[in-house]
């Protein structure tokens, strides 16, 4: 699978087992929440080991940007705070930063 569709799939993954964990330990919801957050936390680690990269910190720093846009979209769809314009601003350059790790040559 390619980054543009392993990066989105473990940024929703990521964002749902920390929910689950944010969930039961700040907003009081049953211990129960705990199972589907720690299978979705796997499932994160095992997305992003699928990605195509020379080192693992890379894949992980590109996949930062994504993260970032996907907790900015989560916080405005899921949580209904609407994102302000530095919100938006910092998100872009995130993108643009993972979008340069990814495109760059690379001397092998």
């Amino acid at each position: 699978m390619g980054a543009a569709i392993v990066y989105p799939l473990a940024a929703l993954a990521k964002i749902a087992g920390c929910f689950a964990i944010w969930a039961w330990w700040r907003l009081g919801t049953s211990p129960l929440w705990l199972a589907p957050g720690l299978i979705a936390l796997a499932l994160f680690g095992w997305l992003l080991a699928q990605v195509e990269a020379t080192a693992a910190g890379r894949a992980f720093a590109a996949y930062g940007g994504v993260y970032t846009a996907a907790s900015v979209l989560w916080m405005w769809l899921i949580e209904g705070q609407r994102p302000d314009r530095w919100d938006v601003i910092g998100t872009a350059i995130c993108l643009v930063g993972a979008a340069i790790i990814l495109a760059a040559a690379r001397q092998v």
